[in-house]
């Protein structure tokens, strides 16, 4: 992995908190239950997952994602994760200990890590290290759908511009989904113009919102651009 290194405060409970964004990784109301809400109940998860099912995200984080993913997946399902910041095996270790209902499988998880695709019980799961706006881009890669989990747009507005946004759109198969736990304006509206069909729905915690969508039907990789962007002249 060639991403740069967290920098890391722990908070009461195991929760690692960044202090290069000022946030924490998870919820401090509870980070699985967190999950389950925002992003396997708002892509309306397991219910739509078939074998093959690609779901990506942005912000690997802890893991926990995709842990939630592998429990309750019954099919094999593919995961791309584009992370920036890894963290060491030592410190995904002492994150995981906060939820021992996910202890199997977050040893498998970190028993691979260090490799670039990894199993986690029927998730295979794909890495890709360093900074999204140029990783993204270059992906092949469609999802069906999204996990959207970088930090606070007010603290790491890079990870959720309008040009990342337009890639989400660009870099999705037809009818996919995302969800994400804010519901900031300018993130909508980002996500509208990348060609989501964009709702607000009730947060989780202390959150009053957050944002889920779908790509609109007939939209294409060339149609995103042309919303994205503007008809060509």
């Amino acid at each position: 992995m060639d991403g740069g290194q967290p920098q890391l405060a722990w908070r009461e409970g195991g929760v690692p908190v960044s202090t290069r964004f000022d946030d924490p990784y998870f919820s401090l109301a509870g980070g699985l239950a967190e999950t389950r809400h925002v992003f396997l109940d708002g892509n309306d998860l397991p219910a739509r997952l078939r074998p093959g099912f690609h779901v990506a995200e942005l912000g690997f984080g802890t893991g926990l994602n995709a842990l939630a993913l592998a429990l309750v997946a019954r099919v094999p399902v593919v995961m791309t994760s584009f992370e920036a910041y890894p963290m060491t095996v030592d410190q995904l270790a002492l994150a995981h200990a906060a939820f021992p209902e996910l202890a199997g499988l977050a040893s498998q998880l970190r028993q691979g890590w260090g490799a670039a695709r990894l199993q986690v019980g029927p998730v295979d799961l794909r890495l890709v290290i360093g900074d999204v706006r140029r990783t993204l881009p270059a992906w092949p890669g469609r999802a069906d759908a999204w996990f959207l989990d970088g930090f606070s747009p007010a603290k790491n507005p890079e990870m959720w511009s309008a040009e990342l946004m337009a890639q989400v759109g660009r870099h999705s198969a037809a009818g996919a989904g995302f969800a994400t736990y804010t519901a900031a304006g300018h993130v909508r509206r980002a996500l509208e113009e990348a060609g989501f069909a964009v709702q607000r729905r009730p947060g989780f915690g202390r959150k009053r919102h957050m944002s889920v969508g779908r790509l609109r039907d007939g939209m294409t990789d060339t149609d995103t651009d042309t919303v994205a962007h503007g008809p060509s002249v």
